[in-house]
């Protein structure tokens, strides 16, 4: 169990913490908090939509797939504010932004 939520960890970290940041807004939506809670459940719930017993190897695909989908979708809907606030917090900047330079 605990080896699945390290390779998952490995696998998001860059938008939770996003996540994380646009969670603690105070302009987030309603929606994202319990989106989260609804995500978290399915982490640590022994349900899955395929079993670990029943397929080892697929049953863990499914959460490597599943989770990382489901907290970019999330992040992708909040609103322009919320999202540039949490990228900046982040350490995550846009490309287009006027103060990045690209090299090529």
């Amino acid at each position: 169990m605990w080896k699945k939520f390290s390779m998952l960890w490995v696998l998001v970290k860059g938008d939770a913490r996003r996540l994380w940041y646009a969670l603690r807004h105070p302009h987030a939506p309603g929606w994202l908090k319990g989106g989260t809670a609804l995500l978290l459940l399915y982490l640590v719930s022994p349900i899955d939509l395929i079993p670990e017993a029943a397929i080892p190897f697929i049953g863990l695909v499914d959460d490597f797939v599943l989770i990382p989908a489901a907290i970019r979708w999330m992040l992708n809907r909040l609103p322009a504010q919320v999202r540039a606030d949490a990228d900046r917090r982040a350490g995550i900047h846009d490309s287009n932004d006027a103060r990045t330079v690209d090299m090529n």
